[in-house]
């Protein structure tokens, strides 16, 4: 056999191993959607997710909800795709609620911190009295 047929079939081969290997349906992705389900949930109790990021905890919802027909159809490969997608999700929205949290925690203080300016300016601008001349009745 020549060097030229051996290249050949050898290509061929690693070829239809690899396109069997992509067809192919992965294990039932169990630890995959329990993870995913615990993180959505997580968010959704935070509280500041749906306050801050309520588009971001829907698609996560939609993603998970997704994950699991696929799963309930034997497509575990999309539904291990659609449940790793809404991890992520649910974690953008809970980091997004944290930042909207904190950014109006800061805005709480620079108000805070105005509103003493204001004060210890109009305590610092008052009346001024003479020393040198006594006070007139």
């Amino acid at each position: 056999m020549s060097l030229r047929k051996i290249v050949f079939w050898t290509t061929g081969a690693l070829i239809c191993a690899a396109a069997s290997g992509c067809a192919s349906q992965g294990p039932k992705p169990n630890d995959e959607l329990t993870k995913a389900h615990t993180v959505v949930e997580q968010a959704d109790k935070a509280g500041t997710a749906q306050r801050y990021a309520a588009a971001d905890l829907q698609k996560a919802h939609d993603e998970l909800s997704q994950a699991d027909q696929f799963n309930s159809q034997g497509k575990y490969n999309e539904a291990r795709a659609h449940a790793q997608r809404a991890e992520v999700d649910a974690d953008v929205a809970v980091a997004r609620g944290n930042a909207g949290e904190q950014q109006k925690a800061a805005q709480d203080v620079a108000k805070a911190n105005e509103a003493l300016r204001q004060e210890s300016s109009r305590n610092s601008t008052g009346p001024a009295t003479n020393s040198t001349t006594p006070p007139q009745f």
